[in-house]
């Protein structure tokens, strides 16, 4: 079976900063069937909760691909590592 037969894809998810102290938790793998990034926010916060709360339409989040910082539009490979933080403000 080829890849694009079977979407599902084993990811691991890290939560920074605010976003980690509402989840409860630094870090996680996941299995999913998300194509994009932004298809993946969605999926999260499918499951409710604060998952819903922190990753809301319209809340500022900024995320990661691979340690680099990527938009939702990104394709999301089997492997990856995506990372969850909000924008981070200097002075």
């Amino acid at each position: 079976m080829s890849a694009a037969q079977n979407p599902h894809k084993r990811i691991t998810l890290r939560y920074f900063a605010s976003l980690r102290e509402a989840l409860g938790q630094g870090s996680e793998s996941l299995e999913t069937s998300a194509a994009t990034l932004g298809a993946l926010r969605q999926e999260l916060r499918a499951r409710g909760g604060a998952y819903a709360e922190v990753l809301a339409p319209g809340r500022a989040v900024r995320m990661a691909l691979n340690q680099e910082l990527s938009q939702e539009t990104a394709a999301l490979p089997d492997g990856a590592e995506v990372a969850f933080f909000p924008p981070v403000t200097g002075g």
